[in-house]
């Protein structure tokens, strides 16, 4: 069984719109895009690297993929980051889409109507792991499915208080387990979480 693995860019008030570009994503008014670039560092690079280091394929909401299918088929043989564009140009991108016919960036798969019910096939089916970049309101449907194995989340010393935010008011209630973190010279809190199991509720004993 694959596993899904949701990557996400928040703030400590758990926004992750537009962290690239103050362009990237202005819906809503939000006015604050391009909040990650000044806390990109080397150990923050080094996470980036280890995230895409073993075999995947993307789960895209469609904003996100038009962003990307916009960006990476387009950068130069002689740009720093043309691995990274070779490797998202050919892995499998899975994406959430009402126009399936608009998909054209190369190995770019539509999910079906019910994006659910898709995406709990997907996982049945042999292949490598699946993984999130950006794709708010989609991770938001997974979370509320229960299709997230891991969260790899990196947290940024930021209060933004407007903007779309990774957690819905409908998440499943899961436990998960810390079992890698590291916080970069920045300020990033890097941090790696495993689902394992249901919420368990306690009480403290009086004295």
């Amino acid at each position: 069984m694959r596993t899904l693995t949701v990557a996400a860019f928040v703030t400590l008030d758990g926004i992750m719109q537009a962290p690239g570009g103050p362009q990237e994503d202005t819906s809503g008014g939000f006015a604050h895009g391009g909040w990650l670039p000044p806390y990109a560092d080397e150990v923050f690079g080094q996470a980036m690297q280890a995230l895409f280091s073993q075999p995947f394929a993307l789960l895209l909401g469609r904003r996100t993929y038009d962003i990307f299918a916009g960006y990476w088929p387009r950068v130069g043989a002689d740009s720093n980051s043309r691995p990274m564009a070779d490797l998202f140009n050919s892995v499998d991108k899975h994406v959430a889409t009402h126009h399936p016919e608009s998909l054209d960036w190369q190995n770019s798969h539509a999910l079906g109507m019910d994006v659910p019910t898709a995406v709990r096939s997907l996982k049945q089916q042999p292949g490598p792991a699946l993984l999130t970049q950006g794709s708010g309101e989609l991770v938001r449907q997974l979370l509320a499915a229960g299709l997230v194995d891991e969260l790899r989340l990196l947290v940024h010393p930021l209060l933004l208080g407007h903007g779309k935010r990774l957690f819905g008011d409908d998440a499943q209630p899961a436990a998960f387990t810390l079992v890698e973190s590291v916080a970069s010279p920045s300020g990033v809190l890097i941090a790696r979480y495993q689902r394992s199991g249901a919420v368990r509720t306690g009480t403290f004993e009086a004295a």
